[in-house]
C-alpha cells in the first residue's frame, strides 16, 4: 500500500472511531475498568455519616474541627492490543476482512484508553511475536498504532496465541487491561489464558466472517488453509457435506465460548461487516454493572 494510501486510511479510521470514542465509549470504558487502586486526594470537613476511619487526626488536632480524608481512585492503567496478524484474518467476503475490523476496534479502545490517560501498546502475533510497540500515551502515538496495524505484513502466516501470551506476561510485568483480537482457529491458548489472567485482565475479541459458518452449495468448491497453504476440494453440492462443515464449526464456536465463561475471562464476538457499536456497548454495561 502507497504511504498516501496508508495516511488516508488512518485518518478515515481516526475520524470515525475517535468520534465514537469521544461520544460513546469513553465513559463506559471508564466504568468498565477498575484503576490499579486507591490513592490520596485532599482532606475536607467531617460530615455525620462519614467513616471514622478516615477521619485525618492531624488535620483534626491542629484546626480543633474534626476532617477526614478523600481517596480518589487511581485511574491510569496500561492496555496492550494483541493482535492476531496471521493469514487467516485476512480473510473476509462481507464488506471487510477480520484484520480490518479488528483495526476499527483496536482504534476504538486506543482512543478511548488515552480519553481517560491511560497507555497503549500493542503486540502482533503470528505463530511468533512478530512486533511489540510498548504503551505509550497521547494522540500521535495512537495514530503510530493504527498506521502499524494497517500497514504491517506478517512474516509467518500461521497462528500461536500462546507465545504472544506469554511474551506479555514477560514485557508487562504490572497489571494490564489485554485485549486479544483474533478469529480463535488456534486453540492452543487454553493453559496459557488460565495462567496469565492471574495477572492481567483479559478480554478476547473473536472476529469472524459468516461465510465461515455456512458452506454455500455451488458444486465443487477449491478450498485453502491460509495459513498452510494446503488446497482442497469440497463438495457442497452433498448436503450432508454442507451439515458436518457447518456443524464443526458451530462445535468449535461453542468450545470457545465454554472455555471463556468458565475461565471468567470475557468474550466479545463480532461479525465481519455488520454493526459492533451494541456489542461493545453491551460489553462495557456488564463490566460496570460487575465492579
Amino acid at each position: 500500500m502507497e504511504t498516501s494510501e496508508i495516511f488516508k486510511k488512518v485518518r478515515q479510521i481516526e475520524i470515525k472511531t475517535k468520534g465514537l470514542s469521544n461520544h460513546i465509549f469513553a465513559g463506559e470504558y471508564h466504568t468498565a475498568f477498575k484503576g490499579t487502586g486507591m490513592a490520596f486526594s485532599e482532606v475536607r470537613d467531617y460530615v455525620n455519616g462519614d467513616d471514622l476511619r478516615t477521619i485525618d487526626w492531624n488535620v483534626t488536632a491542629r484546626y480543633n474541627s474534626p476532617f477526614v480524608k478523600v481517596f480518589e481512585e487511581e485511574r491510569e492503567m496500561t492496555v496492550v492490543l494483541l493482535i492476531d496478524v496471521s493469514a487467516s484474518t485476512n480473510f473476509g467476503t462481507n464488506v471487510q476482512s477480520k484484520r480490518d475490523l479488528c483495526t476499527e476496534i483496536a482504534a476504538i479502545f486506543a482512543f478511548s484508553a488515552i480519553k481517560n490517560n491511560d497507555k497503549v501498546g500493542v503486540i502482533f502475533f503470528s505463530n511468533k511475536v512478530e512486533k511489540y510497540i510498548p504503551p505509550k500515551k497521547g494522540k500521535q502515538h495512537i495514530l503510530r498504532l493504527i498506521q502499524e496495524i494497517i500497514d504491517y505484513k506478517p512474516q509467518q502466516k500461521k497462528t500461536n496465541i500462546e507465545s504472544a501470551l506469554e511474551y506479555l506476561n514477560t514485557v508487562i510485568k504490572k497489571r494490564s487491561i489485554s485485549f486479544i483480537m483474533s478469529d480463535f482457529i488456534n486453540t492452543n491458548h487454553e493453559k496459557s489464558i488460565k495462567i496469565i489472567k492471574k495477572r492481567h485482565d483479559i478480554i478476547g475479541i473473536k472476529v469472524n466472517d459468516k461465510t465461515e459458518k455456512v458452506l454455500p452449495n455451488i458444486g465443487l468448491i477449491p478450498l485453502k488453509n491460509s495459513e498452510s497453504g494446503e488446497i482442497f476440494f469440497l463438495d457442497s453440492s452433498n448436503k450432508k457435506i454442507r451439515n458436518n462443515f457447518s456443524n464443526q464449526k458451530a462445535i468449535n464456536d461453542q468450545e470457545i465460548q465454554m472455555f471463556f465463561q468458565q475461565n471468567g475471562v470475557d468474550l466479545i464476538e463480532l461479525n465481519t461487516g455488520e454493526d459492533y457499536i451494541k456489542p461493545l456497548i453491551n460489553f462495557f454495561k456488564n463490566r460496570g454493572s460487575k465492579r
